[in-house]
């Protein structure tokens, strides 16, 4: 059957009134556009879905109904998710979230984002997969085709080159053409062409002297014409600011955060610029078209939606696999790590983030979960009553939300729509001092067997509508982690976070250092199932983990927040493509991740097929415990020009593989996936290359 087309809508279009097409477009609600009863034609439902299906407000303000049936599962945020490398994981993972989304009753779920990590100073980098292009890519297309397989459209934000939070509503971003062609175009190409995304929402900064969300380079010549898209795009809320500009680039539905609703650029504004002959009617029309082909694309016109469902096992057991697979094993000095439960009798947890929970945190990534287990709660439950496990918090950051005070988005528009953070800009705990002397006393004492140390940031720090000042642990945690080592040596650190922190004070020291993220509901559990050796990590750095952020490009150049303006100077060198072309040594690679299993590599072998390239390599586990091993595959030119990479990241496979078993690891890149000659490079990570061979023209 021949797929449907806008045009084809024409006749019920023209059935329709001035009026009741304009309602199509723009918000009738803060979250609904208006439907057209008579027509059959429902509302379009949105809702935010970073981490899960957002809970229920009011239809015309930010008040949050206060209902006990909007829990949901609340999922690993998406660096968690990249770090699992794993695309059939992101794959089930999006399957959740859009079958809980239908289960709730929406039909545009406001995710994956796909921005990259320019700077680990941006406060929605824990909303983001990765600095690579490549991998972010590689984790949307399988999410996306996991959410729209439930009938409801993912929605990939933001359109395009927003990677800060400061100033975010007025910052334009100045990037050379071919840079934002190579680096922060591609992953969105193929969340939309590969992956299929029905929708796309546009960012709030200006490039090229536009607003994105009303910008004709972006959403006609680029989406339309170049990449021939034909879902919906829908304006982030109160990103548009023109009303002839925005309804003649190729936007379809305008969102705010205000319930003036017939006032949006595109409400009345538009009635009224249509009615005098100033825009086209058709202008609309076309609006409405891609609209309509959204909704039975979701099947809402023809009584065949798949209905969903929310909170089940299903999901729960998905969350649990996606939150193991996220851990990541940084470092670990004579084999410290597993701990072994029948050596223990009594351990000693310390940190603020071991009883903390994020779900409700971090602006729209906010989730009502209908659980979520803590790391101290995972490791008691693991643990069980044998072994006595003691609490001592150590510091405190405070709570990150003020019974009474007024929702951020009412205030986003008021405020500039974002800001940078300064060094405990958030009134910690008067008594830090008498925690850490509580602490210290704690770990002095002899007859616990263990000690951990579960700290590194909350939503405080990393959340929509603000930029860290800088990449320092708050609170104290420098100090409180230093002299704890000086204490207990073999202390096993934790950090949780959804972006990199600085460890210059004391991770030469540590013996053991795991990196968790934002790692949903049952997040404790995976974390404790790691800790004490019931699951083998594999999760790797899906970015560089700096030594400290002047070590990033961005920072390097002074560009980062930048003013008015913000220069990306730094051209296409972001992440481990500087610090491999400047020659720095992050902290921890691009790709790392330790393993309590060790790998062998054998010869890297490039074959031509008839439509690209078959590159593959003999992996085997070499310990005596079954294990995952993310092979990355990297491009190398031999003869880099300025200012280019001296590698890219080109391909990956996960091998699970048993004690002693070899397995392949087989990469297909089609004709214009690489680049000959080169050198290709097979490894762990990109700084622990195993197999290398050279590709011919």
């Amino acid at each position: 059957m021949e797929q449907t087309k806008v045009a084809d809508f024409s006749q019920l279009i023209a059935s329709m009134t001035l009026d009741e097409k304009i309602g199509m477009i723009h918000g009738s609600q803060l979250f609904r556009t208006a439907g057209i009863s008579r027509l059959g034609i429902p509302p379009l439902t949105f809702s935010d879905g970073t981490m899960g299906v957002r809970q229920e407000f009011l239809p015309d303000s930010w008040e949050i109904l206060e209902r006990n049936d909007d829990y949901v599962t609340y999922l690993p945020c998406a660096a968690a998710l990249a770090a699992s490398w794993n695309r059939e994981l992101a794959e089930q993972t999006g399957s959740v979230l859009g079958e809980e989304a239908r289960g709730r009753g929406k039909d545009v779920i406001l995710s994956p984002g796909m921005n990259l990590k320019r700077s680990p100073l941006c406060g929605r980098n824990f909303e983001y997969f990765s600095e690579d292009p490549y991998l972010t890519g590689q984790m949307a297309v399988p999410y996306i085709k996991g959410i729209q397989k439930w009938d409801v459209a993912a929605c990939t934000k933001h359109f395009a080159a927003n990677n800060q939070e400061t100033d975010r509503l007025q910052v334009e971003a100045e990037v050379d053409e071919e840079v934002l062609r190579t680096l922060y175009l591609p992953a969105f190409r193929a969340a939309l062409m590969e992956g299929g995304a029905y929708t796309v929402m546009g960012a709030y900064n200006r490039l090229y002297g536009e607003y994105c969300c009303q910008s004709d380079f972006l959403l006609n010549q680029i989406l339309r014409k170049e990449w021939g898209y034909d879902g919906v795009v829908v304006s982030d809320w109160g990103a548009v600011h023109d009303t002839r500009k925005a309804a003649l680039s190729q936007l379809d539905i305008e969102m705010s955060v205000t319930s003036d609703f017939d006032r949006y650029f595109m409400a009345e504004p538009l009635k009224e610029a249509v009615l005098a002959g100033e825009i086209p009617e058709s202008v609309i029309d076309e609006k409405v078209g891609h609209i309509l082909l959204l909704m039975e694309r979701l099947h809402m016109l023809d009584g065949k939606r798949k209905a969903g469902t929310y909170n089940t096992p299903e999901h729960r057991r998905v969350a649990l696999e996606a939150a193991r697979e996220s851990v990541v094993l940084l470092k670990n000095e004579d084999n410290t790590l597993p701990i072994r439960p029948e050596t223990l009798s009594r351990v000693l947890v310390i940190g603020e983030n071991a009883d903390l929970r994020h779900g409700n945190g971090g602006g729209s990534a906010e989730v009502k979960t209908l659980y979520e287990i803590t790391p101290l709660a995972g490791i008691r439950s693991l643990l069980g009553g044998n072994v006595r496990v003691d609490y001592v918090k150590g510091y405190a950051g405070g709570e990150t939300k003020q019974a009474g005070e007024r929702n951020w988005q009412e205030t986003s528009l008021e405020n500039g729509g974002g800001t940078t953070g300064t060094a405990e800009s958030v009134q910690a705990d008067p008594e830090q001092e008498k925690r850490l002397e509580e602490a210290l006393k704690a770990a002095a004492d002899p007859s616990y067997d263990r000690v951990i140390f579960i700290g590194g940031l909350s939503h405080l720090q990393d959340s929509e509508g603000n930029d860290r000042p800088d990449m320092k642990l708050p609170f104290g945690q420098d100090r409180l982690i230093s002299e704890l080592l000086s204490a207990r040596p073999d202390m096993t650190v934790v950090l949780i976070g959804g972006s990199p922190v600085e460890m210059e004070a004391w991770a030469d020291r540590a013996k053991s250092l795991v990196w968790g993220w934002y790692a949903g509901m049952e997040g404790g559990t995976a974390l404790a199932e790691v800790l004490f050796g019931r699951v083998n990590p594999s999760g790797k750095l899906p970015e560089s983990f700096y030594r400290t952020y002047l070590d990033c490009s961005a920072h390097v150049l002074g560009e980062f927040p930048g003013g008015k303006t913000v220069r990306y100077g730094e051209g296409v060198l972001v992440g481990y493509r500087y610090l491999d072309a400047a020659g720095k040594e992050p902290r921890f690679c691009f790709g790392h991740g330790l393993s309590y299993s060790t790998f062998s590599y054998g010869p890297l072998k490039a074959e031509r097929q008839e439509n690209g390239w078959r590159i593959s390599c003999q992996v085997k586990n070499t310990s005596a415990i079954r294990g995952k091993e993310t092979v990355q595959l990297y491009a190398a030119p031999l003869k880099p020009g300025k200012g280019q990479p001296v590698q890219e990241l080109k391909g990956f496979v996960k091998l699970d593989l048993e004690a002693g078993q070899e397995g392949e690891a087989i990469m297909a890149l089609g004709e214009n996936e690489l680049s000959a000659p080169c050198e290709l490079r097979a490894g762990s990570s990109s700084r622990d290359i195993r197999s290398r061979a050279e590709l011919t023209a």
